[in-house]
């Protein structure tokens, strides 16, 4: 005798799901899907990165410039310059690192991936760099507002996403 189940059991929830079903989309499919959602998904330009980072800068030191002594270019305002250069200056040029990458005549998926991590270690390290030099070399630095503007243009990405 053959055991069967009984038809009127519940469905079990460890039984095996029917398989699902998934589409293919042809290359044509695509695009025809990205052209009618154009709008909602654009790409984002990391040069308006870059401009939104210096438009952070110039309005922090804007904001700093009232705390010195005599209002305007202070020690407030210099030190925010240092922490918007900070932020600017590497990010850059790990944009111009990956943009001559792009335009490489043997760009395939594992010399971009070479690009991009040797991009980041230069920018990590010229960060480094700059701060280092900037605590040897100029030892009236305020900290504060070089950091808060550092900051503030390292976290721009998020604003620029809202440009989108």
């Amino acid at each position: 005798m053959i055991p069967q189940k009984n038809q009127f059991s519940e469905v079990n929830e460890w039984d095996e799901p029917e398989e699902e079903v998934i589409r293919v989309y042809s290359k044509e499919e695509i695009v025809a899907l990205q052209q009618n959602n154009a709008k909602k998904y654009r790409a984002l330009s990391p040069w308006k990165i870059i401009l939104t980072q210096l438009l952070i800068t110039a309005i922090s030191m804007a904001v700093w410039s009232f705390f010195g002594e005599p209002v305007g270019v202070s020690l407030y305002t210099q030190s925010a310059f240092l922490g918007g250069l900070i932020s600017v200056l590497p990010t850059t040029l790990f944009l111009i690192r990956l943009e001559l990458a792009k335009k490489s005549q043997k760009l395939n998926p594992g010399r971009f991936l070479a690009a991009l991590v040797s991009g980041e270690f230069i920018k990590i390290v010229l960060t480094l760099m700059m701060f280092i030099g900037v605590a040897y070399y100029i030892p009236g630095v305020l900290w504060v507002p070089l950091l808060v503007t550092y900051l503030l243009a390292l976290k721009c990405v998020w604003l620029a996403w809202l440009w989108r």
